[in-house]
């Protein structure tokens, strides 16, 4: 049977919708692995044909855009005035309807085996990992998940981007609890990352400028295995309090490193998959030769420690074709790996624009193409 509408020949659409209508939208989206503007389609196409649907409360309403088939906004704007409500309301009743016809698919018992562990992790710098683990965060928190973003690297990349200072040298920090040199609760480091429809939902632990010690204090310790467990064993502590926390690690191959794989390692009682290591790449080969050391640190960390590591997966970072050959050709390598690309993030400005004002890209950007991407990823983890 052939589609109504040609999923290729769309066209943008705007109304102000209330923030709580948004994020059910997001969350129930993501949990049917259903686009959201495909979600919206499906809700106007069928609402259209309703003969009558009760009012949806658009107090308050901010701006929400998604992208129609063309020739379907207009049939929702002229559906509107003929049932002489506005076509804010229409959008908000298109979309209240589709909720309504499709019912989560969350499982009401909770998970019994913790906050899921994702460690962003590769030796070259400039991959973008700290793009990809913040995308991703905001991603699964627009599902309703709670999210804890770890800034594990000593730079502060993370923290500052987001927009927030990082902690003082002699100010209480994760390196410290690492370290057993400070005392006190964990959480009172954290800070709720603002905007977007994630808020409430995700927090971030910022980096401190004494985590460059970090390394070198490990190296030294005495203390049998300290150095692999010291970062499970101050989150264990809130883990709890958490979906997913998710660490951006430094580009390096030291103890810190070693901490963060045995902190995403699977543990007994997981399913294999249940966390684990992602790895950004570019499309180019010094990603590639990056990509093989962290891959032997992997293989003998597990060796020595006789744990399971699961790489989860790729994500290409900042892939634009127009390079030619050189991008094409390794993405086809990527590709063709044994563990899957999860996500090929396009090189778009978007993404240098919130970075440059500080912003969330979700909140920034919502609807851009690199925001999608990171909602495609964030769905194929949480698969």
């Amino acid at each position: 049977m052939t589609a109504p509408y040609s999923p290729d020949d769309r066209e943008k659409v705007v109304a102000k919708l209330p923030t709580d209508l948004r994020r059910e939208l997001k969350v129930r989206a993501a949990e049917l692995s259903e686009d959201i503007q495909d979600a919206v389609t499906a809700g106007v196409t069928s609402w259209i044909k309703l003969k009558s649907h009760p009012a949806v409360d658009t107090s308050g309403g901010s701006s929400f855009s998604t992208y129609l088939p063309a020739g379907l906004y207009e049939k929702l704007k002229s559906a509107s005035s003929s049932r002489g409500i506005s076509y804010n309301q229409g959008v908000a009743q298109s979309i209240r309807h589709w909720l309504d016809t499709h019912p989560s698919s969350r499982r009401s018992a909770p998970s019994t085996t913790g906050a899921r562990r994702l460690v962003f992790g590769n030796q070259k710098g400039g991959v973008g990992k700290t793009s990809v683990s913040a995308g991703v965060a905001q991603a699964l928190a627009e599902m309703g998940l709670k999210v804890l973003l770890v800034d594990f690297d000593p730079q502060g990349h993370l923290t500052k981007q987001l927009g927030y200072p990082m902690l003082g040298i002699d100010a209480p920090s994760l390196a410290k609890h690492m370290l057993g040199d400070t005392e006190g609760d964990l959480r009172e480091l954290f800070v709720p990352i603002k905007g977007g429809d994630f808020e409430e939902q995700l927090w971030l632990l910022p980096s401190c400028k004494d985590a460059f010690l970090l390394d070198a204090k490990l190296a030294t310790t005495r203390a049998v295995r300290i150095k692999e467990i010291a970062l499970e064993r101050v989150l264990t502590e809130v883990e709890e309090e958490f979906d997913f926390i998710l660490i951006d690690c430094p580009p390096s191959l030291g103890y810190t490193m070693d901490t963060a794989l045995y902190y995403g390692r699977t543990r007994e009682g997981e399913e294999a998959g249940h966390s684990g290591l992602v790895v950004p790449v570019q499309a180019e080969d010094t990603s590639g030769d990056a990509y093989d050391m962290l891959a032997d640190q992997v293989d003998d960390l597990c060796e020595d420690l006789k744990v399971e590591i699961n790489i989860l997966g790729f994500v290409v970072n900042l892939y634009d074709a127009r390079n030619g050959f050189i991008a094409t050709s390794s993405l086809e390598s990527w590709q063709n790996m044994d563990e899957p690309v999860l996500g090929v993030v396009p090189e778009l400005k978007e993404q240098r624009e919130a970075v440059r004002r500080k912003e969330p890209l979700l909140a920034y950007e919502p609807n851009c193409e690199q925001a999608q991407v990171m909602r495609k990823i964030a769905r194929r983890i949480k698969e």
